[in-house]
């Protein structure tokens, strides 16, 4: 009998989203490969100065679901990386490590209007101060559902 492979301790790579042009729909995807000062090959904000990685935590996602009264799928929000737990830092300057990428918080990911469009009315109150945070990318790598993620490095 083979043991179930263990999970690693603490958050983890829930979702990854990338989308080819600002107003298109997300999709969600297995892995993406992320590029120091570049970003997300193949996502709209790749080669962008600062916006170059979008993050937020699915506890953040289930607290904005009691405020919404409905559950929010993580691609509606447009973030591309979801972490299953934890609080993603907000302060610029914060590193967070998935993997061999390495990422510099820029700001906090502040909530559209689109959001109401997308999710549904008052999305974007619900979303407010859990949206996440928005990096720019210092080292490159590969970034896999499933990956651990170092929400302190």
């Amino acid at each position: 009998m083979t043991s179930a492979p263990v999970p690693p301790p603490g958050p983890v790579v829930a979702a990854l989203h990338v989308a080819k042009g600002r107003r298109l729909p997300t999709r969600s995807v297995p892995s993406v490969e992320i590029v120091a000062a570049r970003g997300i090959v193949g996502d709209r904000y790749e080669g962008s100065r600062h916006r170059q990685v979008s993050i937020q935590s699915q506890e953040a996602l289930t607290e904005a679901e009691a405020v919404f009264g409905a559950a929010i799928d993580p691609g509606l929000t447009r973030r591309n990386i979801t972490v299953s737990s934890g609080v993603v830092p907000r302060e610029p300057g914060s590193l967070i490590r998935i993997g061999d990428v390495l990422l510099e918080v820029v700001r906090v990911a502040a909530p559209c209007k689109l959001l109401d469009d997308t999710i549904g009315p008052d999305a974007q109150v619900a979303l407010r101060r859990r949206g996440g945070s928005i990096c720019r990318v210092l080292e490159s790598g590969v970034v896999t559902v499933g990956d651990a993620v170092d929400l302190s490095a």
